[in-house]
């Protein structure tokens, strides 16, 4: 390669860094809590040095309780317990490991709780209280109990962002590190995560052995600036995606990616914005990676829609019946999805970008 072409290349990636803007600022809690019990174990006591060296003053609840989390209203309840980080013992309850078609083989939890403010958060009545982000101390041990799970000579994978988004939560825990390094010795399994914050710096170096997937999750920049408050923008999350596809050898993580479309909106000149992406998406891996699609529309039940517009009442996220379709489930649960005619006008639209521009990526399923 000659001079200038490697001055191109420096130019290109130059470019690209240059686009995300100024560092997001990450999450710090205005109150910290330990149970006591969570103070017992090793990483336990790692979370309370790294809160105490960011300029945070730990409270300890003698009696494994975490009160104060309500206030006079909803409004204020949700203000309180997103401002609150809570480490505690995961329940027994956490070690039965349920299935998460069609993610993972099987689900665990790093945390549960999240500091962004998505105005459609999928967690809206999937967790039960005030949204306080609780953080499980006994980490190791649920590490430990994924190897039951684990079949021979069969790879087995395992999804760790159902309940939390882990990497907002990086600087205060180390979590994610601890779990990819566990991983990372495990014969026949696959770890997986997906995020929308962009502070991948202490995962670039973690010798992975390309048993986890980092997984970003996107959509068009004109949603994203409207729901997605609390968050790194796309062109901060599409570096922090370069990153971690970028080879060793050239100073990235060399870890296999994913992208999680999510959720897919038929917005006023939805092909326009969602072209655009696709168009950023190329530009920051112009490389060969190993690439996932995941494509999730909108949808939301009876029970989160009421949760979410108690949370969020002057949101302009489109909670109408019109284009909707009700799904229900074995339980006899429902949800609203988009009528057929129009979910199969997006996926087509969707499927044919893909396949054009990522010819070698997989698409792992539509819903």
């Amino acid at each position: 390669m000659g001079v200038l072409e490697i001055l191109d290349d420096i130019t290109a990636e130059s470019k690209l860094l240059n686009e995300a803007g100024k560092p997001f600022k990450l999450w710090l809690p205005k109150r910290v809590v330990f149970t006591a019990d969570a103070l017992k174990g090793p990483y336990g006591l790692k979370i309370y040095e790294r809160v105490k060296a960011l300029g945070l003053n730990p409270e300890i609840a003698q009696n494994n309780r975490i009160t104060g989390l309500r206030g006079k209203d909803e409004r204020e309840t949700y203000r309180i317990a997103k401002n609150t980080l809570a480490i505690v013992n995961a329940p027994p309850s956490a070690f039965n490991l349920r299935p998460i078609p069609p993610s993972a083989d099987w689900q665990f939890h790093l945390a549960e709780g999240c500091p962004a403010h998505c105005q459609y958060c999928y967690l809206a009545g999937s967790l039960s209280g005030p949204p306080a982000i609780r953080v499980f101390a006994n980490l190791p041990q649920i590490l430990e109990n994924t190897i039951r799970f684990q079949r021979l000579n069969q790879v087995v994978s395992y999804e760790a962002s159902c309940y939390t988004d882990p990497l907002s939560l990086e600087h205060l825990t180390g979590g994610l590190e601890e779990t990819i390094n566990f991983f990372a010795g495990q014969p026949d399994t696959h770890l997986r995560f997906v995020t929308k914050f962009d502070n991948v710096d202490s995962l670039l170096n973690l010798s992975h052995n390309g048993k986890t997937r980092f997984r970003c999750s996107l959509n068009a920049e004109i949603i994203s600036k409207r729901l997605e408050g609390g968050t790194p923008n796309i062109p901060s999350r599409l570096t922090a995606l370069r990153k971690m596809a970028l080879p060793k050898s050239l100073g990235g993580g060399g870890y296999p990616i994913g992208i999680v479309l999510a959720p897919i909106m038929p917005i006023p000149d939805w092909e326009i914005h969602y072209l655009k992406l696709f168009e950023d998406i190329q530009a920051h891996l112009d490389f060969e990676t190993d690439l996932t699609f995941e494509l999730i529309t909108h949808r939301f039940t009876p029970g989160s829609r009421d949760v979410l517009l108690g949370w969020y009442p002057n949101t302009s996220l489109d909670f109408g019946e019109e284009n909707r379709a009700i799904k229900r489930n074995k339980f006899g649960g429902q949800k609203y999805v988009y009528v057929k005619d129009l979910m199969v006008q997006l996926k087509g639209f969707f499927h044919k970008e893909i396949m054009t521009r990522f010819p070698k990526a997989k698409i792992l399923y539509w819903t």
